[in-house]
């Protein structure tokens, strides 16, 4: 591939905690990958795995029930590749009917890790009783918890927020940690917002030593987590994290985990957003491809100081033809790089 190529010399790596193993599975690094609705597909995994950098790629969100349905193997949902590495796979589950069997389904992916999710605060996966809504629910959450431990002897993590902002929070959240360890939970990855907080309010990223200590679990730090300097300048904050996770980031910037510990790194964008073209349409039923490359392209304009050009361009496009037209058309001026990326508003 030529999409990619570096210079001779590689810095000194920067701030990161040792391998982290859970139940014999070594994630090293320890740099995950989120899980992103709509974007944490078989496409995309196979892009960002293509520059490597990462302990373990998340699927995005699986409805469990849904899995009954699925070609396992072959759908862009759940469908793995051996060039990915480590794949834990994301689940929102509501209730323990047919979970033994939908996790029997699941084992023959071979899954590194089962994530429940307890943190989404859409307000579509709360009214399923699912996300933030069941991490407020401690007896259906125990009952979950305790189906999956029992059914799958591997890593088995929790994403979590800091509940909801009410008197007491602070005591809840506790009690939830015990309960999480109780269970037989091996980790967690928390993102430090409550449930109902707005991207743009800052993550208590000051809480991971307290709450580390709380939950006598490795937690993985999620939350606006974008480049090693971020991450330098709250090092005190980010010492006690067992991981990192990186999310919106990567969907603008899939190769942000080999470039982590290479930032000489340098990219070809245009055969990059080529290359996650190729990869969708490969997956995807000719129906849904053009909506998961509008999707990703709207994180990857971010690259370009008049990136709106190129969002707007494949925005509009009727077909993947059209939108590989204009981009080409796009790549063609030599768009200027951003320094900074900015993800707001997406």
């Amino acid at each position: 591939m030529t999409s990619a190529t570096t210079k001779a010399h590689i810095p000194e790596a920067p701030f990161l905690a040792p391998p982290l193993t859970l139940r014999g599975v070594a994630f090293d690094p320890p740099l995950f990958c989120a899980p992103m609705a709509e974007i944490s597909h078989s496409p995309f995994r196979r892009l960002v795995a293509d520059f490597g950098g990462y302990g373990a790629l998340f699927t995005e969100m699986l409805s469990a029930k849904m899995l009954l349905k699925e070609d396992m193997p072959r759908s862009p949902w759940t469908k793995r590749r051996a060039q990915e590495g480590r794949v834990i796979y994301q689940l929102l589950v509501v209730d323990t009917e047919k979970l033994p069997e939908i996790l029997d389904r699941l084992a023959v992916l071979a899954p590194d890790g089962l994530d429940l999710n307890s943190s989404c605060p859409a307000p579509t996966v709360r009214a399923m009783g699912g996300g933030a809504d069941l991490f407020e629910d401690a007896d259906r959450l125990r009952e979950i918890l305790r189906v999956l431990r029992k059914h799958f002897s591997g890593p088995l993590t929790v994403k979590i927020r800091l509940g909801r902002e009410t008197e007491g929070w602070r005591e809840r959240l506790g009690e939830r940690l015990r309960l999480l360890r109780d269970e037989g939970v091996d980790g967690l990855t928390l993102h430090p917002r409550f449930a109902g907080d707005k991207l743009k309010r800052a993550p208590r990223h000051e809480l991971y030593a307290e709450l580390v200590t709380e939950a006598r679990l490795p937690i993985i730090a999620n939350g606006d987590i974008l480049d090693p300097h971020y991450v330098r300048s709250r090092a005190a904050d980010f010492a006690p994290a067992a991981g990192l996770m990186l999310g919106r980031i990567a969907a603008a910037r899939p190769w942000v985990f080999a470039q982590w510990c290479n930032p000489e790194l340098v990219m070809d964008h245009a055969a990059v957003w080529n290359r996650l073209c190729d990869y969708v349409e490969e997956d995807f039923a000719a129906e849904r491809a053009l909506g998961r490359v509008k999707i990703f392209t709207a994180y990857f304009a971010r690259n370009f100081m008049f990136g709106h050009t190129l969002f707007a361009a494949v925005q509009s496009a009727p077909t993947i033809a059209a939108a590989r037209e204009r981009a080409t058309r796009f790549f063609a001026t030599a768009p200027k790089l951003t320094a900074h990326i900015s993800l707001g508003g997406i």
